[in-house]
């Protein structure tokens, strides 16, 4: 099991409520919110499938993704959409991803 994956899922599932409060007030939101956090989770497995340059671009896609989905959540609650406290786990999560990727981009020699 790519465990960097299963963080990637978990960023999915800490998203998921925020996505739910915010369909009813922003639909173009949480499109994009479900959106990024999908493509993080995706480019996550398919970096672990590739090789060479290949593979550090869907790290880089993928990190970038979880950034973003960070983003479109502190959005949401920014608007009001959804409550501060639905955001923590979107960040640990966020968060632990990118240490994750971090550390694929950039092997230790």
């Amino acid at each position: 099991m790519f465990q960097a994956h299963e963080i990637a899922m978990q960023l999915i599932a800490a998203v998921r409520p925020i996505v739910e409060a915010v369909l009813p007030y922003d639909k173009n939101l949480a499109v994009q919110l479900r959106s990024s956090a999908t493509s993080a989770a995706a480019n996550t497995a398919e970096g672990g499938r590739r090789v060479t340059r290949d593979r550090l671009h869907a790290f880089r896609v993928a990190s970038a993704e979880a950034a973003e989905t960070l983003s479109h959540a502190r959005i949401a609650v920014a608007w009001g959409f959804a409550p501060e406290p639905l955001l923590e786990p979107v960040r640990v999560a966020e968060d632990r991803l990118q240490a994750m990727l971090w550390r694929l981009i950039h092997p230790r020699r």
